[in-house]
């Protein structure tokens, strides 16, 4: 394998690794993800450690093929927080020609919040439209629930048309709420973790999960 795009980078790191993913296999028991689908889910359980996320993971019809589809066109990933794109490997990123962005701690958004008394995650992605990175873009939310309510909005909108939402946040206030309003998206594609559960961890294993789907497509031709 191409130690340039394998997030491993050392044979002891793959064995844990593949390790891991067989001792998921085998303890997981049933499941109803196709293959591709399951890459992804098995990835969450493999960070998390926790096989709950075996059926609270929900993938729209068309959001491997989306997602598949958006690295190869070397898709922008916008996120809701530097987190997710810290966790992000970037040799792989670099590889696929991926950008990430995130803008929440910038200061003209901190201030348009406060002065708005809205969310810096709300003004976040006001910001990322402003700049034409929603487009065809993988919109990757693990943390803030305003954020995906405000990209959900602006879809059904007509505003913008990313290519794929991976739509995790995690909480008490709104975060399940937004999920399954962005579950009323058809014509969007979306990844996202039912009920409170989730967060930035989630968002990276599922984009993770993504890119290796993408090198295994690439060798197989």
């Amino acid at each position: 394998m191409n130690n340039v795009i394998t997030e491993q980078l050392t044979q002891a790191g793959q064995k844990i690794e593949h390790d891991s993913f067989s001792i998921v296999d085998q303890e997981v028991g049933a499941h109803s993800y196709q293959d591709e689908q399951w890459q992804v889910v098995r990835r969450m359980i493999h960070a998390t450690a926790d096989f709950e996320f075996n059926g609270l993971v929900k993938f729209h019809s068309d959001a491997i093929t989306a997602g598949i589809n958006a690295i190869n066109n070397g898709a922008n990933i916008v996120a809701d927080v530097e987190m997710i794109c810290v966790g992000l490997s970037k040799p792989r990123l670099n590889y696929f020609n991926v950008n990430t962005h995130h803008f929440i701690s910038d200061e003209d958004v901190i201030t348009q919040a406060k002065k708005l008394n809205t969310t810096r995650a709300v003004q976040a992605m006001k910001k990322a439209q402003t700049l034409n990175l929603l487009d065809d873009s993988i919109i990757a939310v693990g943390n803030a629930p305003t954020a995906l309510i405000e990209i959900t909005d602006r879809i059904k909108n007509h505003e913008i048309k990313p290519a794929l939402i991976i739509g995790m946040p995690v909480g008490f206030v709104s975060a399940a709420e937004s999920k399954e309003i962005t579950q009323t998206l058809t014509n969007t594609p979306w990844i996202i973790t039912h009920g409170r559960k989730g967060g930035s961890t989630l968002v990276v294993a599922a984009i993770h999960a993504l890119l290796a789907i993408v090198e295994s497509t690439r060798k197989n031709k």
